[in-house]
């Protein structure tokens, strides 16, 4: 049992010391961490998801890599928010694509899931990659429809974010970002029938990521060579369990995401 918390250990702290601290804006994608945990929208456990909080709460906790979900609001500003509607983690309601930016930082975000987090806001894009330094991952999910791929691509190449960023997006979104910007980074959330297919489909695509999900499977290790192989990076959909982290490093999954970043990176240290 101890050379498994070890070997896990290795993975996620053998990074520079740097994690977690800002570094000038020519960081390069080799300075970024190899592999880690990344926080499912924050450090959704312990804090309101996808709020400022959150986010702090995973830089400080340790997290090689961030997710956040994007959406356009009415009048066309990115905000991050998992759900089409306000309803689950708001004292509001309506979808964000009815309501304006001005209506959705009146909601209170903070209180659904403790009273000590009242009156936190649903933040903006820009407000989110504010707090997240320049030195780890950050795993943007387009939702939805229309112009945020290019808006999102656009806006992470206007705060020089383009080398830490990906857009996890469908080939249509993807094929669109990159039309404005070339060098977007992509993870493929084109999930096919079957996760061979999904292998397939993402190394077809040239694609920069790929997130599997389902059983943990010996078929794993597999899968993973094939797609190092092909210079493609490997996230994983999700689980807080220690054992199952363990064994998808042992397959070659570069980045589990977990909703308990605080734990599970605690943990993975003792």
């Amino acid at each position: 049992m101890m050379s498994k918390k070890l070997y896990v250990i290795a993975f996620c702290l053998s990074f520079y010391s740097g994690i977690g601290q800002n570094l000038k804006s020519d960081t390069k994608v080799s300075e970024l961490p190899s592999r880690g945990l990344c926080a499912h929208r924050g450090a959704m456990k312990t804090h309101p998801e996808n709020t400022i909080p959150a986010f702090n709460a995973a830089v400080k906790a340790g997290a090689q890599m961030i997710e956040l979900d994007v959406w356009l609001t009415k009048d066309k500003q990115m905000v991050v928010l998992h759900d089409a509607t306000v309803d689950r983690t708001t004292n509001g309601s309506g979808k964000i694509s009815d309501l304006s930016l001005k209506e959705i930082k009146k909601l209170d975000a903070g209180s659904w899931k403790a009273e000590g987090f009242a009156g936190e806001k649903i933040p903006t894009f820009k407000e989110v990659l504010r707090v997240i330094p320049r030195n780890i991952w950050i795993n943007v999910h387009i939702k939805g429809e229309g112009d945020t791929p290019v808006m999102a691509a656009q806006l992470l190449r206007k705060e020089k974010r383009l080398h830490q960023a990906f857009l996890a997006c469908s080939t249509k979104a993807a094929e669109t970002a990159k039309k404005v910007v070339p060098e977007i980074l992509i993870c493929n959330m084109d999930r096919q029938n079957s996760t061979q297919e999904y292998v397939q489909g993402t190394i077809a695509m040239k694609a920069d990521f790929i997130q599997l999900r389902g059983n943990v499977t010996p078929e794993f290790a597999d899968y993973c060579k094939l797609l190092k192989d092909n210079g493609i990076r490997i996230n994983y959909f999700g689980t807080d369990s220690l054992e199952t982290i363990n064994l998808l490093f042992n397959y070659g999954v570069d980045f589990p995401l977990v909703n308990d970043i605080v734990h599970s990176i605690h943990h993975l240290e003792r």
